[in-house]
């Protein structure tokens, strides 16, 4: 093994003393080897040095939530697209239909998940119009695990990271059942079922404990509200997570932008219209005591 010219088999006893020094005191960090060998590092592995290099600004988008209701599943994102302290635009759409009973809302880098909602839409439709068939559940799933696996050294830079909520609606379940499934994936692409309803990006944190409380404790279960009562509620939650995160914005009063939701149901993908959404949350609003 050679080490900046110089071998650790050498019979010099001193430069056996120093390049065994190197090594354990660098305690198998590859990087810090190179720069103690004096390899320089061009690549800026940071994403504060990489934007402050480059002079640029990434855009980001939050906050994504998805809900088993009783028809399938009604999933939702707010529009606001930020970098850093800045917002870019107020009107970004973060739920994308993949297929006609599949999709995918996104939170993180939007230029990282819109490339990788096209790659999926693209797939499925290849292997429906090549194999005559629907893509299995499984290889829907399997799919978009490796998409985000392969974008893991963007995410570990800090500048491409996507953290999605995959959601769609299982025709094989029986007819008298929810056939509505949700799935939340983390960086390496591993996926996991959720129940009854999940939720990321930064104003998650503000309101995964209230999905929680109403799924155990409300006065009507996530699972068993109809399309008005679950839009109202996710409009209740996303208004919550604007208060306490700037990346997130609710219903926007002063442009009448609202939140982005889709519903999933065995008929397939629907978009619920800024019209029943206004209706929906005018009606709901608390009426002041006369």
């Amino acid at each position: 093994m050679s080490l900046n010219g110089r071998y650790l088999n050498t019979t010099d006893a001193e430069h056996q003393e120093s390049a065994l020094y190197t090594l354990v005191n660098n305690r198998g960090d590859f990087l810090n080897l190179l720069e103690q060998a004096n390899y320089p590092l061009k690549m800026k592995l940071t994403s504060e040095t990489a934007q402050h290099d480059a002079d640029i600004e990434i855009a980001h988008s939050t906050t994504v939530v998805a809900v088993l209701y009783q028809d399938g599943v009604m999933i939702a994102g707010d529009r606001r697209a930020t970098a850093g302290t800045s917002v870019i635009y107020d009107r970004a759409e973060k739920v994308l239909q993949i297929d006609r009973h599949s999709v995918l809302a996104i939170s993180g880098s939007p230029a990282i998940a819109y490339e990788i909602a096209r790659v999926l839409e693209h797939s499925f439709q290849y292997f429906r119009r090549s194999q005559l068939q629907e893509l299995s559940l499984e290889g829907k799933l399997r799919m978009l695990s490796r998409l985000i696996r392969d974008n893991l050294s963007m995410a570990l830079q800090g500048i491409g990271a996507v953290i999605p909520i995959f959601a769609l609606y299982d025709l094989s379940a029986d007819e008298n059942d929810n056939g509505g499934k949700i799935f939340f994936y983390d960086g390496l692409g591993a996926h996991f079922e959720n129940v009854d309803f999940a939720t990321t990006g930064s104003g998650s944190i503000w309101i995964r404990g209230v999905l929680r409380y109403l799924s155990r404790f409300g006065d009507t279960p996530m699972h068993a509200m109809d399309q008005q009562q679950a839009a109202i509620t996710i409009l209740r939650l996303l208004d919550i997570a604007s208060e306490y995160d700037a990346a997130t914005s609710g219903y926007n009063a002063k442009g009448n932008i609202f939140p982005n939701i889709k519903t999933v149901t065995r008929t397939g993908v629907d978009t619920i219209s800024d019209d029943d959404l206004a209706a929906w949350y005018a009606e709901a609003q608390p009426k002041a005591e006369e």
